[in-house]
């Protein structure tokens, strides 16, 4: 678990110090792989392997993408935005990386949400707070890093409220199947990103 932990902010650490360098450009496209890291860890420190899993993982997996794909498409769910080059190969307009996000983030919520309340509806809406919450963070760099952006560079009120209810069906389906993992990792990998957004907040 300690190389866990030190191998998650190595990245973070690193890629803090190499966006405000001059390869930004480098560093950002190393994104996907950051996150697929992230996801990877929190999935070494899982239960040993069930069919649970897979469909615990699923929900926010696929429920992200529907969404997602419904907002490039038709402008629904979160308003009229598009993505950009630095989060990967897509389908529909969508980066896969952006469905890994949804997985990491709704099973990192979960844990610390769980560490709050065992209330299965009040941890759902926690989560989902949290998610919102770093989603407010992350909608400030997306332009700057071409992850996504708005119309008109304006973010809709109906993003975040897009943001808190899908999320809370994630955390509601993923939350059901009562996966064993390992809180410590997930609060690591939850402070990691809201440390490396909240950075480029002030530079």
């Amino acid at each position: 678990m300690k190389l866990s932990i030190f191998i998650i902010w190595l990245f973070t650490i690193s890629g803090i110090f190499g966006v405000l360098s001059t390869y930004e450009g480098w560093f950002l496209s190393l994104t996907p792989l950051s996150l697929l890291l992230s996801f990877l860890m929190i999935l070494w420190h899982m239960e040993k392997f069930k069919p649970k899993i897979l469909y615990a993982l699923s929900i926010p997996f696929f429920l992200g993408f529907i969404t997602e794909a419904l907002g490039v498409k038709y402008g629904l769910i979160f308003g009229d935005y598009a993505y950009g080059e630095n989060l990967g190969s897509k389908i529909f307009g969508v980066p896969l990386m952006i469905c890994i996000n949804w997985t990491l983030l709704t099973v990192a919520t979960a844990d610390v949400a769980r560490s709050f309340t065992k209330n299965f509806i009040l941890a759902s809406a926690i989560g989902a707070l949290l998610m919102t919450g770093l989603d407010f963070i992350l909608e400030v760099s997306a332009p700057r890093f071409d992850f996504w952006e708005f119309e008109n560079g304006i973010v809709p009120l109906k993003n975040y409220i897009g943001w808190f209810v899908t999320a809370f069906l994630a955390h509601l389906g993923y939350q059901s199947f009562k996966i064993a993992t390992n809180k410590v990792i997930s609060w690591h990998v939850l402070i990691s990103i809201v440390v490396f957004f909240a950075v480029f907040l002030f530079f």
